[in-house]
């Protein structure tokens, strides 16, 4: 697994100056997936170079992309040899010219996520992990904050595409601004929850796809952090690629900001 991590976190960094490269040439075409969901000319590009790098490599593996194979259908492959690619996660932030994007990429076997890398090429921060072996920024380990009052706690979350989902959303937003710190709102779920496994935030919740999750899930549970559901998991859908009302946060608040969302 430490080749497939540093195949991984090479083909992030080149994604990474892949779209770095064409914002700063103004070169990005900007369309809409359901009419709704911003997708660049960027994604597309990015999405390509990650494909046909691991075909390449890993011919026999299958591939979960955002962009070009977002089918979760079958379960099998979901359990096989599987990639896990968002070539860019936040791309309203990205079309907009801000900081927070990422490039997630995470290998999975056995419906368990092996590998995570989230690159964020404006920053200059890659975060990494390998099952059992620890989480990485930039090299240099990292550990969830030590968090254990949720009066105390910075809690990231996001808000879904569609202006009817968010109603959902508003109570358990009121809860958390009346019971933590203070909430934040990134715009890139991978970031999000890598900023729990290194202590920015000392919590985050969202529903999230397999695609925004899968890398970064791995890097907060690597980096101690807790990582779970607010209901069980139902469905054919591994554990660790269903992002259905998660919750990732520092072990001292976990159960806290759990009881509270619910």
């Amino acid at each position: 697994m430490s080749e497939v991590l540093e195949f991984a976190a090479d083909l992030a960094r080149r994604t990474g100056a892949l779209i770095a490269q064409a914002r700063a040439e103004r070169a990005l075409e900007l369309s809409y997936k359901e009419g709704i969901e911003l997708l660049t000319s960027a994604d597309l590009q990015a999405d390509l170079l990650i494909r046909d790098e691991i075909e390449q490599t890993f011919p026999d593996h299958y591939i979960l992309s955002e962009e070009s194979s977002p089918d979760i259908a079958d379960p099998a492959r979901l359990r096989g040899p599987l990639w896990v690619i968002d070539p860019i996660d936040g791309t309203v932030n990205y079309a907009y010219n801000q900081q927070q994007v990422g490039v997630s990429i995470a290998f999975a076997e056995g419906g368990h996520v092996q590998v995570g890398v989230v690159h964020c090429p404006f920053v200059a921060e890659t975060f990494t992990a390998r099952r059992g072996a620890g989480a990485w920024l930039n090299g240099r380990a990292i550990q969830a904050s030590k968090c254990s009052e949720l009066s105390r706690a910075l809690i990231g979350t996001g808000f879904p595409y569609k202006a009817a989902d968010r109603v959902a959303v508003v109570d358990r937003l009121r809860r958390v601004l009346d019971h933590c710190r203070d909430i934040r709102r990134v715009g890139a779920a991978a970031i999000d929850l890598c900023w729990v496994a290194m202590g920015r935030l000392d919590g985050f919740y969202e529903s999230l796809k397999p695609w925004d999750l899968a890398a970064a899930a791995l890097i907060a549970r690597e980096a101690g952090a807790c990582v779970g559901h607010l209901q069980p998991v139902a469905g054919e859908l591994p554990e660790e690629l269903d992002g259905r009302d998660l919750v990732a946060a520092a072990p001292g608040i976990y159960e806290q900001l759990v009881a509270l969302l619910r």
